[in-house]
């Protein structure tokens, strides 16, 4: 995917909103829970190489199934 074209106080605005959605409380915690799978995962040797983990359906996906809430889209999802 190529990199926005974004003027330099847009981008600046940008990595401000970005790093303050990161450090929210639940995007730590996906994080945080995230990792330990992947750990455990490769601690059991499955090859999860290319995949992320999906934490409505509590298993990897490749990256391209984990993205719009599996072909249905964004809107219905909540």
């Amino acid at each position: 995917m190529p990199k926005q074209k974004l003027s330099p106080k847009a981008a600046a605005a940008k990595k401000r909103r970005d790093l303050a959605f990161a450090k929210t409380f639940a995007r730590k915690r996906k994080k945080a829970e995230n990792q330990r799978l992947r750990r455990a995962a490769i601690k059991s040797g499955r090859n999860i190489k290319g995949k992320d983990y999906d934490h409505k359906d509590s298993k990897f996906k490749s990256i391209k199934a984990n993205r719009g809430n599996d072909g249905k889209g964004t809107k219905k999802e909540r």
